[in-house]
């Protein structure tokens, strides 16, 4: 059973968490908390297994909680709520330098809260089952020769904790994640939760990033991540990140159809391509492109998925060769990385 302490200063958040969290037999939430005075009285007293975290509350607010972790021994699991506004990513980004250990924006409409349901309960779920790494101290970076792409939207993030923690060792390729958020800097506190939880470094993309194997990136939001070739002193080939403000694609910036079809014009049949869940078509022209370069192609199967469009758009081109359990995609995205080798 995992046990939850809600903190929000809302009566109406208090109470729609609580309901949400109290629909999965497996939780159970043992208090609510008014603020963060409230929040660690409560977390002293009832030693809760995760903390749900608002940000903005009168007296102690939520970063000020985090600065207090150090007064005990064990402190719970956090999972920051915060605003969809760039002073609420900020601030998320903050929370998380404290040592929250993740975050999910609060929709602006509050008829929307439901639709948030799902994706708290996985992760709440995530936070308790996937274990930190340590990872040993990286010596020398070495080029990509080979670029595996992913693409979420709706339902992504508890999706890639899975994903990325499920990898056993790195992978003698690069990869770049991109998931639909909005701008501010939640990709920023996305690149910070995944590279807790994964063998391998996890950064957002910086505009000139050069791809090294055995490294991860998460296109920033507000960017399109096109991946442009790129020639070494030495004559190496491989890729580098550049943002591109182009408008946006299927009403999105940073696009996946972008991201998957510029990986395949540099990296050609080298490329392994994923698609998670995620509203929309985005995703299915370029997961296309990558299947006529000789590219591999896997999306997630269905049940597994909070929306399906993004799969469904790319499964409607005749393009993927693979519909596979999110369990199993880490395991064969590793197969196929290594059958490229030279």
């Amino acid at each position: 059973m995992i046990r939850v302490l809600v903190v929000d200063d809302s009566l109406f958040m208090r109470t729609m968490i609580r309901d949400m969290l109290e629909k999965d037999p497996d939780i159970e939430v043992v208090a609510t908390a008014v603020d963060g005075v409230d929040a660690l009285k409560k977390i002293s007293e009832l030693k809760p297994d995760v903390v749900t975290l608002d940000i903005e509350m009168p007296r102690m607010n939520g970063l000020e909680v985090l600065k207090s972790r150090s007064q005990f021994r064990d402190f719970p699991r956090v999972m920051m709520l915060s605003s969809l506004t760039s002073e609420g990513a900020e601030m998320t980004r903050k929370a998380m330098l404290l040592g929250a250990d993740d975050f999910m924006p609060k929709p602006k409409d509050m008829h929307a809260i439901k639709g948030i349901e799902r994706e708290l309960l996985e992760k709440i779920h995530n936070l308790v089952n996937i274990a930190y790494i340590v990872r040993p101290e990286r010596r020398k970076a070495h080029l990509a020769d080979r670029v595996v792409v992913v693409g979420a939207s709706a339902g992504g993030p508890p999706m890639l904790d899975i994903l990325i923690s499920s990898f056993k060792a790195s992978i003698p390729a690069a990869m770049v994640i991109t998931q639909h958020m909005p701008e501010g800097g939640f990709t920023a506190s996305l690149a910070t939760r995944l590279n807790r939880i994964s063998p391998m470094p996890v950064k957002e993309t910086e505009n000139g990033d050069v791809l090294n194997q055995a490294s991860i990136y998460i296109s920033r939001a507000g960017h399109h991540s096109v991946i442009s070739a790129l020639l070494t002193d030495t004559g190496e080939k491989g890729g580098r990140i550049v943002h591109s403000h182009s408008p946006p694609l299927h009403s999105v910036r940073p696009a996946v159809d972008k991201t998957f079809v510029s990986a395949s014009s540099v990296f050609g049949e080298r490329v392994v391509s994923v698609i998670l869940s995620g509203m929309g078509n985005d995703g299915g022209e370029g997961m296309a492109v990558v299947r006529e370069h000789g590219g591999r192609t896997i999306v997630c199967r269905e049940e597994d998925c909070l929306v399906y469009g993004m799969a469904r758009s790319a499964l409607s081109k005749n393009c993927v060769e693979q519909v596979l359990p999110l369990e199993k995609i880490g395991e064969e995205i590793t197969r196929l990385v290594a059958g490229m080798a030279n």
